[in-house]
C-alpha cells in the first residue's frame, strides 16, 4: 500500500515542484515570508556528516547525494532527476514487478503483444496505457456487478479524473465491447484448459426468470483436472423462450457442448427441478441427448436430481405445514424484543422458572428456512416463558398451546437432520459426490423409522417429510452409492451396511444392484483407449522380492541360477489363469484409515499408476456435482426454483448478460482477484 500511495505522490507533485524555485540553503531566511520547500524532500532526508558538510539520503534505496559544504549548496535538480528518471534501482524494480503482475493477464502466455503507445509520467517510470486500463476498467465493472452506465456517471468521471487526467473515459456502447473482448478472451483460455484434460464434464443446470415472459438457462461445468483438483466453470448463459422445456433445455445443452467442443464428454446432468416432473422431464432429456452422446450405464446416472433443492423442498414443506404456529412464536419473539425493558422483563421471567437460557431468541429471514428453525429451536427452550408473559402481561396474547409446542418439537427433531447434513456438506471443501451418500441415507433411516411411529403426531410429520425424500432417494441412491464405494474408507462396505439398516431383510437385493452397476460402469470403462503412462511398481513387494532392502534396484539373474524352465512355466501358467481386475482388487483391498482430513482426490493422484483405469472411473464419478450449489455458497434457500434476474440486466442485450455472468466466474479465479489487495501491494513494497 505503501509503495502504491509513493506512486500516486509522486505523480501528482513532481511535476508541480518543478516550477518551484530549487532551495540554494539549509535554514530558511529571516525575512518573515518564507521560501516555498522542495517537494523533493518528501524522498530525501538530510544527513549532517561532518561538521557543515551535508547528504541528502534517498528514502527508498538509502543511496546519499552530496548536497551542502559549508556555505556551497548543490541544489535539488540531481535528486530530482534521481526519483522522476528512474535512475533509483528501487523505483527499476518497482517498475519491473508491475509490468509482470499485468502480464498476467495477457492471453497467450509465450507471446507477447506488440508495444502500444504509452504515456510516461515523470515518477517511477510508470507507463500509462490507455487500452489496458480500459480494460481493468471493465472488469471491474463485471465482478463488482456495477451498471455499465457508471461510466457516465459525474462523480465516478470526477474520481477518475483526479487520479489520472490523461485517461479518456469511453461510454457505454464502448464499455459493452470492452466487457464483450474481456468475455472472448477469458473463454478462450478456458477451451485451452478444458482441451487438455481426457475425462468426462458433468453439467449442473440453473433457471432464471425475468420480468417479461423470457428466461435464462445458466450451464456450469464440474470437472476434476489432470492434478486432480475439483473445479466449476460456467460455460452459458443462454437466453430462452421457455427455459422450463426439457425441448428448450436439451437444446441449450447441445448448443453449450457443441460450442465448448465436449460432445463427447457429457458424463451427467444435475438439475433442481421439483420430483413431481423429474421421471418425464430426465426420460425425455435423457432420450434427447442420447443420440448425440455416448451415455454411461444405459443413461441410469445421467440426470441426477440436487441435493440442495430435496434438503430445502422438505424443510419448506414441513414449516409451511405448521405455518400458523411459526406466525405466533415470530409475534412472540417479537414482541419479547420490541424494547429493553420487555427483554429484561423476559429474563427475569425465564430465571424464576429456571429456564437454562443456552439459546438466544431470534427472528428469522421467512425466505432462508435455517433462519427459521433456529428460531423455534431457541423459542421452544422458553416455552414455559411465553406460557407465564401471556398470564401476566395484558399486551401479550400469542403464546402458543401445548399442543403447538409438541408439533413444534417434533417439526424442530427433523428439521434438525436436515440443517446438520446442508452445514455438513457447506463446510466440505471440495464437494466431490462421495459426501453425500453419508448424509442422504441417514435422513431416509430416520424418516422411514419416524413414519412407524406409535405417536400420530410425529407419524403424521414424518410421512410428508418422507413421501418426497424417499422419491429422491429412489431416484438417486444409485448415483450417490456407486460415489461412496469410489472413497477407499468405504467402498462397498458402507453400502451393505446402510442398505441393511434402511432395507432390513431385502438388503442383500438392493446391494447386489450396486455391485451389478459398479462392475458394468467398470467394464465400459476398460473398452476406452487409456492414455500411455509409466508402469506401476509396488515398491514393498519390489523389494521383498529382491530380499535386499538396501539394495532395491537389484534384479535376479535367472540364466544363472539354472531355472529357466521354471520361469518359462511361471510365465505360462501366469497367462493361462485369470487375473483379478483392478477393481476387484481395489474392493478387495482393506479399507483406508478414516482419518480427519483424508483428501480423497489426493489418494486416487496418489494411485493413478496402480489403478489406471478404475482411477478414470473415480476421477468422473467423484466429479459428479450432486448439488447446484457451489462451495463457499449457503444451500439455504438455494436450487429451490428459479430465481429472478434485475430489471437492469432483464433490458440488457442476451449476449452482454452472458458475458457479464460468465466472465465473472471465470475472473474470479485469476491470481489478480483471488488475492487479497493488501497481499499484491505486498508484494511491491521496497
Amino acid at each position: 500500500m505503501k509503495a502504491n500511495y509513493c506512486i500516486f505522490n509522486l505523480c501528482r507533485t513532481m511535476e508541480a515542484s518543478d516550477a518551484e524555485p530549487m532551495n540554494t540553503e539549509i535554514t530558511p531566511p529571516t525575512s518573515r515570508r518564507r521560501r516555498k520547500k522542495s517537494m523533493v524532500w518528501e524522498h530525501f532526508t538530510i544527513e549532517t556528516i561532518s561538521g557543515s558538510c551535508t547528504r541528502a539520503c534517498c528514502k527508498l534505496c538509502k543511496q546519499t547525494f552530496a548536497y551542502s559544504n559549508g556555505s556551497k549548496v548543490a541544489g535539488t535538480s540531481h535528486l530530482k532527476r534521481h526519483i522522476a528518471l528512474g535512475s533509483c534501482p528501487k523505483i527499476k524494480n518497482l517498475e519491473k514487478q508491475q509490468l509482470a503482475l499485468t502480464s498476467d493477464t495477457k492471453a497467450d502466455g509465450d507471446t507477447i503483444e506488440p508495444t502500444k503507445r504509452r504515456y510516461r509520467t515523470s515518477s517511477f517510470g510508470y507507463a500509462f496505457d490507455q487500452e489496458q486500463s480500459c480494460a481493468y476498467l471493465a472488469k471491474m465493472i463485471i465482478v463488482h456487478e456495477y451498471p455499465l452506465h457508471m461510466v457516465e456517471h459525474p462523480a465516478f468521471l470526477s474520481f477518475v479524473q483526479s487520479i489520472q487526467p490523461r485517461f479518456k473515459m469511453i461510454d457505454v456502447n464502448a464499455m459493452e465491447g470492452e466487457v464483450l473482448s474481456v468475455y472472448h478472451k477469458e473463454k478462450l483460455n478456458l477451451m485451452q484448459v478444458l482441451g487438455t484434460f481426457p475425462g468426462r464434464i458433468s453439467l449442473t443446470i440453473g433457471l432464471w426468470t425475468t420480468s417479461q415472459t423470457l428466461g435464462y438457462i445458466c450451464l456450469s461445468g464440474q470437472y476434476i483436472d489432470l492434478d486432480w483438483k475439483l473445479h466449476r466453470r460456467m460455460l452459458n448463459f443462454m437466453m430462452v423462450a421457455s427455459p422450463h422445456s426439457e425441448n428448450a433445455l436439451s437444446e441449450v445443452i447441445s448448443v453449450s457442448l457443441s460450442d465448448w467442443n465436449m460432445k463427447t464428454k457429457l458424463f451427467t446432468i444435475t438439475l433442481d427441478n421439483n420430483c413431481s416432473s423429474h421421471d418425464i422431464y430426465s426420460a425425455n432429456l435423457r432420450d434427447h441427448l442420447s443420440n448425440k452422446n455416448t451415455l454411461v450405464l444405459k443413461g441410469q446416472l445421467f440426470v441426477v436430481r440436487c441435493y440442495a433443492n430435496i434438503l430445502n423442498v422438505v424443510a419448506q414443506d414441513v414449516i409451511a405445514s405448521i405455518h400458523g404456529i411459526v406466525y405466533n412464536i415470530r409475534e412472540s419473539v417479537k414482541f419479547v424484543k420490541a424494547s429493553p425493558a420487555r427483554e429484561e422483563k423476559f429474563s427475569e421471567i425465564a430465571l424464576q422458572i429456571g429456564i437454562p437460557g443456552t439459546k438466544a431468541l431470534s427472528l428469522d429471514v421467512t425466505t432462508l428456512w435455517n433462519t427459521t428453525y433456529i428460531m423455534l429451536d431457541a423459542a421452544l427452550e422458553y416455552k414455559e416463558a411465553f406460557t407465564f408473559l401471556e398470564t401476566c402481561d395484558d399486551n401479550y396474547n400469542e403464546a402458543p398451546s401445548a399442543d403447538d409446542w409438541k408439533k413444534v418439537e417434533v417439526v424442530c427433531t427433523y428439521l434438525k437432520l436436515l440443517y446438520e447434513s446442508a452445514n455438513s456438506v457447506m463446510a466440505t471443501i471440495d464437494q466431490t459426490a462421495n459426501i453425500f451418500f453419508q448424509e442422504a441415507w441417514k435422513i431416509q433411516l430416520e424418516l422411514t423409522n419416524a413414519t412407524l411411529s406409535q405417536d400420530l403426531m410425529v407419524s403424521s410429520i414424518a410421512k410428508e417429510m418422507h413421501e418426497k425424500f424417499d422419491k429422491y432417494w429412489k431416484d438417486c441412491s444409485l448415483v450417490l452409492a456407486l460415489a461412496v464405494v469410489m472413497d477407499p474408507r468405504f467402498k462397498m462396505k458402507l453400502v451393505e451396511f446402510s442398505f441393511s439398516k434402511i432395507y432390513g431383510e431385502d438388503s442383500a437385493r438392493y446391494v447386489k444392484v450396486v455391485n451389478d452397476s459398479i462392475h458394468e460402469l467398470y467394464i465400459e470403462y476398460v473398452a476406452q483407449p487409456l492414455p500411455l503412462t509409466p508402469a506401476y511398481i509396488d515398491q514393498g513387494e519390489a523389494n521383498h522380492v529382491n530380499g535386499n532392502d538396501n539394495n532395491p534396484h537389484t534384479t535376479p539373474n535367472p540364466m544363472g541360477d539354472g531355472l529357466l524352465d521354471f520361469d518359462i512355466y511361471l510365465s505360462e501358467t501366469a497367462v493361462n489363469q485369470a487375473t483379478k481386475s483392478e477393481l476387484d482388487q481395489y474392493l478387495e483391498e482393506s479399507l483406508v484409515p478414516r482419518i480427519q482430513g483424508f483428501d480423497i482426490l489426493n489418494w486416487w493422484k496418489l494411485n493413478n499408476l496402480k489403478y489406471p483405469i478404475l482411477s478414470k472411473m473415480a476421477k468422473d464419478i467423484l466429479g459428479i456435482p450432486v448439488s447446484i450449489v457451489g462451495t463457499g455458497c449457503s444451500i439455504f434457500g438455494s436450487g429451490t426454483g428459479s430465481r429472478v434476474l434485475d430489471e437492469y440486466r432483464s433490458s440488457l442485450r442476451p449476449e452482454t448478460v452472458e458475458a457479464l455472468f460468465c466472465a465473472k466466474d471465470w475472473l474470479q479465479y485469476l491470481p489478480t482477484f483471488t488475492e487479497s489487495p493488501s497481499t499484491m501491494f505486498a508484494k511491491l513494497e521496497f
